[in-house]
């Protein structure tokens, strides 16, 4: 795009020169500067800024190299093409060298060849300004970047420190029960949880949940299903209702929470109560898979149970199932993430396959860790949770 409306200034001791180079000029759309030799035309470049400079190569006092120079060294980066009469080659060398946009002999015998020029100059001029343009808010967009990066960071940090600040201890012994557990995120954060917790004297209670998608919004519901199985615990023990504190009625109560928050997540969930005192297990399922494992002597089955995921249809029920516990036993609760390390096709193929896995490893969270290699897992695409409770094993 040819700027027509720019301001050029002229410096040539000629009068004749000058002037007819200025009436061309400013017939042709261009607010024309005019100045008699060099001192003249640095007093009026100072002054008036103009968009261009189109000087005499010889004059008295201030020649055209040193016009130049002059302007240089006042760190603006305005064109100046130089018209020379005298057509030495070491004057264009060195003009061009000092930065000048072009270098025009005398006389000029076709005005447009100078016309040419200064537009050409003046793009040229105009797309070196925008390129700075670009860079200097390519750079301010990037320290941007990393100020909202290192803030993004600091918080991942503080929301990492949260979650690790919830995990309960592990490895945990409750009397003759054992309990362990190993999280591990696709991303800094993880959407997968476990929790287990004495009910009162005789129960402890276990979950282990897994939130839609990745990241921060998905490990805050992760903060939310602590926050809200603590707090349901202190309401049944302020309220003396412990009798009620039933796997299917807490997943009711955790569905009503996040559909009303209106996070737009949901989470699939495995949840128990262990009664120590008749040795039953209650265990309710909302929408998680894999299934529980049971291993005991030798042998690992899935536990049954079906349910909707946590958090999408108001209309939910949950069902609580009941088992009495071997004397010797472990129970496996894995997240769906663990799939991502198996070979087969198919689901089916893959979840067939998880309680093989389970015997080879003894039951324990030790033996599990071997047999998926979790010590040299690289990038995940899902997190992975793993929470084994056992008693009496070997």
């Amino acid at each position: 795009m040819h700027n027509t409306s720019a301001t050029l200034l002229i410096i040539d001791d000629d009068d004749v020169v000058r002037a007819s180079l200025a009436a061309y000029l400013e017939d042709s759309g261009f607010q024309v500067l005019q100045a008699s030799n060099g001192l003249q035309g640095l007093e009026v470049f100072e002054a008036q800024s103009p968009d261009l400079v189109i000087c005499d190569l010889r004059m008295p006092q201030v020649d055209g190299l040193e016009l130049i120079r002059r302007i240089n060294a006042l760190q603006v980066e305005t064109p100046v093409i130089v018209v020379s009469g005298a057509g030495v080659m070491s004057d264009a060398v060195e003009a061009l060298r000092l930065g000048a946009a072009d270098y025009l002999i005398k006389p000029l015998v076709d005005l447009a060849v100078l016309e040419h020029s200064v537009r050409r100059a003046l793009d040229r001029f105009r797309l070196r300004l925008e390129n700075q343009r670009y860079r200097d808010e390519l750079e301010s967009t990037n320290r941007e970047l990393q100020a909202s990066l290192h803030l993004l960071q600091e918080d991942q940090n503080a929301g990492r420190q949260v979650q690790m600040n919830m995990l309960p201890v592990t490895p945990w012994q409750a009397d003759d029960l054992h309990f362990s557990h190993k999280i591990i995120p696709s991303l800094y954060l993880s959407g997968d949880f476990v929790d287990y917790f004495r009910v009162d004297e005789t129960r402890i209670a276990f979950y282990l949940a897994d939130v839609s998608g990745h990241g921060a919004s998905s490990a805050f519901i992760t903060v939310l299903l602590k926050f809200m199985t603590t707090r349901l615990l202190y309401e049944s023990r302020r309220l003396d209702s412990l009798p009620e504190f039933r796997p299917s009625q807490v997943l009711a109560h955790i569905n009503r929470g996040l559909i009303n928050c209106k996070l737009g997540k949901h989470v699939t969930m495995l949840g128990g109560v262990i009664d120590q005192a008749n040795n039953r297990l209650t265990y309710s399922v909302g929408g998680h898979l894999p299934l529980p494992i049971l291993y005991s002597e030798g042998q690992a089955h899935y536990l049954e149970g079906r349910g909707l995921p946590v958090g999408l249809f108001v209309e939910a029920e949950y069902k609580d199932h009941q088992l009495e516990l071997p004397s010797a036993f472990s129970l496996t609760l894995l997240s769906d993430g663990i799939l991502d390390l198996l070979s087969g096709d198919t689901l089916k193929e893959k979840e067939a396959f998880l309680p093989q896995l389970v015997v080879e490893a003894g039951g324990t969270l030790d033996g599990l860790r071997k047999a998926f290699g979790l010590a040299n897992l690289g990038d995940m695409p899902d997190d992975i949770a793993l929470l084994v409770l056992s008693r009496n094993l070997a």
